[in-house]
């Protein structure tokens, strides 16, 4: 079962069961998927459900920053349930100590001694860990182990 037809299935239990922010969720995201759809880019792949899942979950997360920055604690509140909702469909997380045994190795593997190697490792750290990690977070972890 692909992406598209596992939200069409949530988008009518969401209805039934009255779900407002899961149905508004759910929307947004089978928008996401139309709109990939009609650009012609061919057949979606798996890579690419998860490359639109990931970016709906930055969104949330970028928007949930910004509300908190500005006191709207109550959209922030519904930017985190949205993301909730984004992220059953997203393969499970990497915790931060699974994240920076994976940079480890890579900083190994590249002999990246400074931050003037931050490229090199941060290149390969986001092909290995696309979608099992937020980009953010990882460039955090790398920083840090560089630094």
């Amino acid at each position: 079962m692909n992406l598209e037809e596992k939200i069409n299935g949530e988008l009518k239990a969401a209805m039934k069961a009255g779900d407002k922010i899961r149905l508004n969720t759910l929307r947004s995201l089978r928008a996401a998927i139309i709109e990939f759809a009609k650009s012609g880019k061919g057949e979606m792949q798996e890579a690419d459900e998860q490359k639109i899942l990931n970016m709906q979950a930055k969104r949330r997360r970028d928007a949930i920053d910004l509300y908190e920055k500005g006191g709207r604690q109550e959209l922030a509140d519904k930017e985190a349930a949205e993301l909730e909702v984004i992220q059953e469909f997203l393969p499970k997380q990497l915790s931060e100590e699974e994240i920076i045994v994976v940079i480890k190795s890579i900083i190994s593997q590249t002999g990246a001694e400074s931050m003037k190697d931050m490229g090199k490792v941060m290149g390969m750290a986001m092909k290995e860990l696309s979608g099992k990690a937020d980009g953010n977070k990882v460039q955090q972890l790398v920083r840090n182990l560089l630094g």
